[in-house]
């Protein structure tokens, strides 16, 4: 059974590169290059042997509902493929980037601790193991994002972990309450008792999670934290935490319970939709007025989770499959675009737009990829952002929701100012400057990967590959019952 291997895998990685790595790093960027591309092997074979169907890991064979069961179902095996994608390249970007801050082995240990905790968090079919997970995620990250060492790093550290704090107690005293109402932890049993209870603790419940796993996904209003912890980090934890943390900490655990446990309440849908449609437009208008380019990339990150969450509130199939492909799109553009402004500060120093120029022949590679990345994250055929973000206009307008469409329209149109302003100020004003450092091949394969996928990426939603790819995890989030018969009813 490989669904532990997901698990154990980082785990055992991250133990050895604490000892046996010694003060190089050599030991850690093998160990975590092989660690993480086995992973993203296991991931794209679990997804395709699932099949629709939901594959349940006992732990020391332990029955269900008594014993803590690893569950994989299209949803989980189609989150395990994008986390471990981006953290494989993420390794690959880090090999040149991180030596410029020091030769550490800590850096990779971390690494593999917080891709052990995604995973599980993926994986669980237990909502107090979620938590669990979750929780090592967050403490690697914490580290991670304050690995530089500087002040303004260790200030968007402690901001994270205060708000990280909050947001799992938040979700703790959730736990507590469905634990005392139901008296299981198991997801599936639950969902399976939720009719039973009385509508005023699924509002409790539902509100506690709501602001848990809101802060979690940095959107509106729970967004204070993201913004210093995207641009402080370095680059290729920056992709992490914009590319997959979020989606897997606050989206992925979000879709999960609210729909799979909770049932999906109205109330709380409407309630996605209004978040989801804030972060779209206040974001964008805050990342238009930044000059750090990771800045401003972070408060955009805020404004394309608002598009997963309407996409989510609308709870069609059609504003769930545009939420589930926007997931994905986002993952690939947004850490293309963190690699991007990884390079410029790596190789010129600053991250301040108004000190850059023409980088063109300097940074070819830099300055091409972010060219497919900012069209991508703008929604601009044929690009992969265009397709997620016409399907959850069309879905919204299907659901009689013109008004959602039209903002979500010009939500896109504030992304496209924001990034233009990145090329047009940050890559090709008519300023001569003169690089510090070259770019190596390793960050310049990751970014190369990630822009053929933005290219590519659209072709998830043709005939024939749709229905393998998207459809199933659109069906896992639908089909609360079947959720809870293949989990329970085995």
């Amino acid at each position: 059974m490989m669904l532990p291997l997901f698990i154990i895998i980082p785990l055992i990685a991250a133990f050895l590169i604490t000892l046996i790595a010694g003060k190089k790093d050599v030991w850690g960027i093998v160990l975590s290059v092989v660690a993480s591309a086995a992973m993203l092997i296991l991931a794209v074979i679990s997804f395709l042997n699932v099949n629709g169907e939901t594959i349940i890991y006992e732990m020391g064979n332990w029955k269900m509902p008594f014993g803590i069961a690893l569950v994989l179902d299209s949803l989980s095996g189609y989150m395990l493929i994008i986390v471990n994608l981006v953290a494989l390249t993420a390794i690959i970007y880090s090999i040149q980037y991180i030596r410029h801050l020091g030769q550490d082995f800590k850096y990779y240990a971390l690494f593999m601790l917080m891709l052990t905790g995604m995973n599980g968090v993926i994986l669980t079919g237990d909502i107090f193991n979620l938590y669990v997970f979750m929780e090592i995620a967050l403490f690697a990250a914490f580290a991670l994002v304050a690995y530089g060492c500087r002040a303004e790093e260790y200030e968007a550290a402690f901001k994270y972990a205060v708000m990280g704090s909050v947001s799992s107690i938040f979700i703790l005293i959730g736990i507590g309450v469905l634990y005392s109402a139901t008296s299981t932890l198991t997801m599936a049993r639950i969902a399976q008792t939720v009719p039973n209870l009385s509508p005023q603790i699924i509002l409790w419940v539902g509100g506690l999670f709501l602001a848990g796993f809101g802060l979690k996904a940095a959107a509106m209003p729970f967004h204070a934290w993201l913004p210093d912890a995207h641009s402080s980090a370095p680059a290729p934890i920056s992709s992490m935490l914009s590319g997959v943390l979020i989606k897997v900490l606050g989206i992925y655990t979000i879709t999960r319970i609210f729909f799979n446990v909770l049932d999906a309440p109205a109330v709380f849908l409407t309630i996605f939709i209004v978040i989801g449609t804030i972060s779209i437009l206040i974001s964008g208008f805050l990342a238009i007025i930044q000059w750090d380019f990771k800045r401003l990339l972070a408060y955009s990150s805020i404004s394309q989770i608002g598009y997963i969450l309407l996409g989510i509130g609308l709870a069609t199939p059609l504003g769930i499959l545009g939420a589930v492909f926007h997931l994905f799109n986002h993952a690939i553009f947004k850490s293309l675009l963190f690699y991007d402004a990884g390079s410029v500060e790596l190789a010129l120093g600053t991250r301040d737009l108004q000190k850059l120029g023409k980088l063109g022949k300097l940074l070819p590679v830099t300055s091409g990829t972010s060219i497919i990345a900012s069209l991508a994250i703008s929604g601009i055929p044929p690009f992969n952002g265009f397709f997620s973000k016409l399907i959850i206009i069309i879905a919204a307008i299907a659901a009689g929701q013109p008004v959602l469409a039209l903002l979500a329209i010009l939500g896109s149109i504030l992304t496209l100012a924001a990034v233009m302003k990145i090329q047009c100020y940050g890559l090709r004003q008519d300023v001569d400057v003169e690089p510090r450092e070259k770019i190596g091949l390793g960050m310049n394969i990751a970014m190369i990967s990630l822009a053929i996928i933005c290219i590519v990426g659209g072709l998830l939603v043709a005939p024939g590959i749709r229905e393998v790819a998207l459809d199933p995890v659109v069906n896992v989030i639908l089909e609360k019952a079947e959720y809870v018969q293949t989990v329970l009813g085995r």
